[in-house]
């Protein structure tokens, strides 16, 4: 098998869900046959380097599942499994990009606000981003504005991600730019807010840079911000 059959399947796979030769997929059954951790490997045994697999096949792969969510023919659940899928793979590829001395295209620190749990969209932007090129920091559900202030210190992300499902805690949004501001920090930072009950003219109402309606769209506002944050 050549490289590009290599890089084709792993898109393949990722389409298709299938982390392990255990996962049937999407839709049809390819149990027994690798899935992307075993063709991950496969392939940088075969001499395919990390960054070429997440260009070449993770991050096609999610742009193809973007298009095929668009459509209608996958849901949400079919999205978070593909996200997933490429989860496994970056945890096999994050540290020999590491050792190459290959930077990440940004940095970006998420949270869903405090008072929310809702988690789901928050992991799957996530994901899409890691498959993107991005180093993510998930500081998880129920966070409030000190805890993402202080991660916005050390970790100094590029993109601050804020999620929130609850029209209840879409003030938090509100309160942690503020915070933000106030410490000094917000200008160094782009903030990208999104979940079910915003909107982009609650996003320009509260002081964020951006809205993103799903994980589509989320990536690629991320390079816009990131684009417009090496111009300043």
């Amino acid at each position: 098998m050549d490289n590009n059959d290599l890089l084709a399947k792993i898109e393949l796979n990722v389409v298709q869900g299938r982390r392990d030769s255990e996962d049937e997929g999407l839709d049809e059954d390819l149990t027994g046959t690798p899935g992307v951790s075993e063709l991950v490997r496969i392939a940088l045994d075969e001499g395919i380097g990390a960054k070429e697999i997440v260009i070449g096949a993770l991050s096609r792969g999610m742009d193809k599942v973007g298009e095929i969510y668009e459509s209608g023919e996958y849901f949400l659940p079919d999205m978070l499994t593909a996200a997933e899928t490429v989860g496994v793979a970056m945890e096999i590829l994050e540290p020999l990009l590491a050792n190459d001395g290959i930077e990440p295209k940004g940095k970006v620190a998420m949270a869903t606000v405090k008072g929310d749990l809702h988690d789901i969209g928050k992991n799957i932007v996530g994901l899409m981003l890691k498959g993107a090129g991005y180093e993510v920091l998930d500081l998880g559900s129920d966070v409030d504005a000190p805890e993402i202030m202080m991660a916005a210190k050390e970790f100094g992300p590029d993109i601050l991600g804020l999620s929130a499902l609850l029209t209840t805690t879409m003030a938090e949004m509100a309160e942690t730019i503020e915070q933000l501001k106030k410490d000094g920090i917000r200008k160094d930072i782009k903030i990208m807010v999104g979940g079910a009950p915003l909107s982009a003219q609650f996003a320009e109402e509260i002081g964020a840079d951006a809205y993103g309606k799903d994980a589509i769209s989320a990536v690629k506002i991320a390079d816009e911000l990131l684009s417009q944050a090496k111009q300043r």
